[in-house]
């Protein structure tokens, strides 16, 4: 899940979505003229967006994009998880990949003061390995993962001496555009857990809190992503378990230009993951969902205006025990995201 370039405030410069409404500053007006064309923008809009899990395109998650701001971003993101446990040498059919690999499109466009618009599309690779078959993959492929169309709000903003204080909510449907009919090594049709699409249409709903000014450093961020995709039923009578997941990142940001043209974020992130269990043909599939602590790094650097890179690293401290639960072990995600204007007339 999850999803940035200058915005002041009293002196403070923040790598973000360009994110102060018709707040004026040296670095919008150096973006202005450099921004990709507004084709471009349509271009991936029709053709690409995420499955918003996983830090985006933005530090800070709760401002959005000024009025006639837009952005593109890609996040490459690897997940592994730990073997499922099989009595038997048949794929389980709650089975989550044992390696997944994301490579998301997102394009955002700020339509109004306060209000972004966010059409994001995946492109998944998925493995599934048993214990006995280590290193040799009984199944998985690659195909177009489910859009997202995602629209932000921000309802709140309060500034001071001390920073910005902002929280927002986002929604939208996860529509059934992926792939679903991957097979397995023996010809067989993989289970829907293993698809890089659903075959549901389901719904996103996010809630995104941004303090700046933590104990009056003004260079320390607190941010908070707590946000859940609601399923339906899908493929293969296939309904997954919803998720829900809480993501906070404390970042500090040691280096800044003074034109803003250059910053440099990064701190402690920590995500709770939760899914409940799936359910096929109307039968709960008991102990397939469970909980998951994971902690780790992420950093943002500004490389020019408009533009910045990310990293993140995060490794599984604690999960649920349940005989069908698959805890994800280790994520890594980089990306890179482009701003610019754009005004449709």
């Amino acid at each position: 899940m999850n999803l940035p370039v200058v915005s002041r405030l009293r002196g403070r410069v923040c790598l973000g979505t360009l994110l102060s409404a018709g707040r004026k500053n040296n670095g919008i007006r150096n973006a202005r003229g450099r921004g990709l064309p507004w084709l471009l923008g349509l271009v991936l809009l029709l053709l690409s967006a995420s499955r918003a899990s996983a830090q985006g395109a933005a530090p800070e998650t709760a401002p959005p994009l000024f009025p006639g701001g837009g952005l593109i971003s890609y996040n490459s993101i690897f997940t592994t998880r730990s073997l499922a446990p099989s009595p038997s040498a048949n794929i389980p059919l709650t089975a989550r990949p044992t390696f997944s690999h994301e490579g998301d499109f997102n394009f955002t466009w700020g339509f109004r003061r306060d209000f972004d618009l966010t059409v994001l599309v995946p492109i998944v690779t998925n493995h599934f390995e048993m214990p006995h078959t280590t290193g040799n993959p009984m199944g998985g492929g690659t195909g177009l993962g489910d859009a997202m169309v995602l629209v932000k709000y921000r309802f709140y903003r309060r500034d001071s001496q001390r920073g910005t204080t902002q929280t927002s909510v986002t929604f939208g449907p996860k529509l059934p555009t992926g792939r679903t009919d991957l097979v397995a090594r023996n010809g067989n049709r993989l289970p829907a857990s293993l698809q890089p699409g659903s075959g549901s249409t389901d719904f996103f709903v996010a809630a995104n809190w941004t303090y700046t000014g933590l104990f009056n450093v003004r260079r320390l961020v607190a941010d908070e992503d707590f946000h859940s995709l609601l399923r339906s039923q899908g493929t293969q009578n296939t309904r997954l378990g919803s998720d829900l997941e809480s993501r906070f990142w404390l970042s500090y940001r040691p280096y800044e230009s003074k034109n803003g043209a250059r910053e440099w974020f990064i701190g402690p992130v920590v995500t709770w993951l939760h899914s409940q269990n799936d359910r096929i043909a109307a039968v709960n599939q008991i102990t397939s969902g469970g909980d998951v602590l994971l902690a780790g790094i992420t950093t943002y650097v500004g490389v020019r205006p408009g533009m910045h890179v990310w990293f993140g690293m995060d490794w599984g401290v604690a999960h649920s025990a349940g005989s069908m639960f698959m805890p994800v072990r280790h994520h890594l995600s980089f990306g890179i995201t482009r701003q610019f204007r754009l005004h449709f007339k």
